[in-house]
């Protein structure tokens, strides 16, 4: 099989160490043979507008930030505007991780059949329209229901941003790509809270969702005249849904893959209890203002980009990406477990400056961790990155609006829900990294398939 497809940019710095064998049968629906020919137009237009389209899936890949964060400092506004408890308010959020996360399993292989405009054009536009009711919901259950739609119409940008990058990419610079986009998507968790923070100076949490909507009007727009397709017709699956679910089975009956998405997942469920806890956590219990946590967690994002671009420019090709990624979620462990020891008072009443620190390392740990199990996964698949991609992104969703309600179970006066939360999912990340992975097997296993 060619180093990459005629629609994929030439790569030259694929990795032995994280190709890794696997049968191809387990992975790879059946398809057409690969044609030696020149690249199709799209794709040439693709690398000669780079940074545009680096640009609209950084945007894309951003929705789930912007969606979340902007309206993280309106939490505590929320439940007193709609007089509802903090734990039915935290169901907007996991309504809204619900939504993206089945949202993403229709819409990836719809994209490996129809490619990726048409979906993710229609999904936009539904984005949109959900949005803007939002921002007119009278009732929380009202606005649990519009953030479910906002979440389904959503992941459109998130899995085919993902299914993008692997049409064109493969190998390391496919994880450098990854680390890229976390550095452009990294910036909307850094500006959301603080812009959510301004916005509610000047008017009320529905004022949130009406800059979500004109921003979603402004991505779509630039989707529509810019970002070219990238799925050549002749590498589309002409199955329906039977097909797609065949590709999902053999993906998932690959036993690495989904130790990566798994681990994935569960890092991304540590990491959703900090966000749907924080707000809580860090204005309730340590009297903070709705400008200092969002000052926080703009730091804290700051921490996850750096990282994130350090795995980009200096780890990848030099580290293996398992050896990182194990540091990562022990990173993670050892976060989680100084927030645990604290909030059950284990070193006497701490102000909010250790719980910061704890967090910082937290969230700077999952830049390594998030894109190296997507990379990981991502490599071991060639066709079918819409299904692979919707895997991903919808086990980390599903998994992470489990744990969102969860952070809240004993009422807003305490943090040890959140820390448990955390820790707990850190330690099932690396218990399937560890046991399904078999990250001590990648090199004899790279080794084989050169034979």
């Amino acid at each position: 099989m060619p180093e990459y497809r005629a629609s994929k940019a030439p790569i030259s710095e694929a990795s032995n160490e994280t190709q890794a064998a696997v049968p191809e049968q387990q992975t790879e629906p059946e398809s057409k043979p690969e044609p030696e020919s020149k690249p199709e137009p799209a794709a040439r237009a693709v690398r000669r507008t780079g940074v545009l389209v680096t640009l609209i899936l950084g945007g894309l890949t951003a929705t789930p930030p912007l969606t979340m964060d902007m309206y993280l400092p309106a939490l505590p506004e929320v439940t007193d505007s709609l007089h509802a408890p903090a734990a039915t308010v935290q169901l907007t959020l996991t309504a809204c991780l619900a939504g993206m996360a089945l949202g993403q399993l229709v819409v990836g292989p719809m994209s490996d059949k129809w490619g990726r405009r048409r979906p993710l054009l229609i999904g936009l536009a539904v984005y949109v329209v959900a949005t803007a009711l939002c921002a007119l919901a009278p009732t929380v259950e009202a606005l649990v229901a519009f953030r479910l739609a906002q979440g389904l119409a959503g992941a459109a940008g998130i899995v085919i941003a993902r299914a993008v990058v692997r049409d064109l990419y493969d190998g390391m610079a496919m994880a450098r790509f990854l680390s890229t986009l976390m550095l452009i998507s990294g910036v909307a968790p850094v500006v959301a809270p603080l812009i959510g923070g301004q916005i509610l100076q000047v008017t009320d949490w529905r004022g949130v969702f009406v800059v979500l909507t004109v921003l979603g009007v402004a991505l779509a727009a630039v989707v529509r005249a810019k970002l070219p397709e990238t799925l050549p017709a002749g590498e589309r699956h002409d199955g329906g849904v039977g097909e797609a679910l065949r590709s999902m089975r053999r993906l998932l009956a690959d036993r690495a893959f989904s130790g990566y998405m798994i681990a994935g997942g569960f890092a991304f469920a540590s990491l959703f209890s900090y966000i749907s806890a924080s707000p809580f956590v860090i204005q309730e219990i340590y009297g903070a203002s709705p400008q200092t946590f969002s000052l926080l967690f703009g730091i804290n994002s700051v921490g996850l980009v750096v990282v994130g671009q350090i795995n980009g420019k200096v780890l990848v090709g030099r580290v293996d990406l398992d050896k990182v990624l194990g540091i990562g979620l022990a990173g993670v462990i050892a976060a989680a477990t100084a927030l645990l020891l604290m909030s059950l008072d284990v070193f006497g009443e701490v102000g909010l400056a250790p719980v910061a620190v704890a967090l910082f390392v937290l969230m700077s740990a999952m830049g390594v961790t998030l894109p190296n199990t997507q990379a990981l996964a991502l490599l071991r698949t060639r066709h079918a990155a819409g299904a692979a991609s919707a895997l991903l992104g919808t086990s980390s969703y599903l998994i992470g609006a489990i744990a969102s309600p969860l952070v809240g179970i004993a009422g807003e006066d305490t943090a040890v829900p959140m820390a448990v939360a955390q820790l707990a999912a850190a330690l099932v990340a690396m218990a399937c990294f560890m046991g399904m992975c078999r990250p001590w097997n990648r090199r004899a296993d790279s080794e084989g398939a050169g034979n």
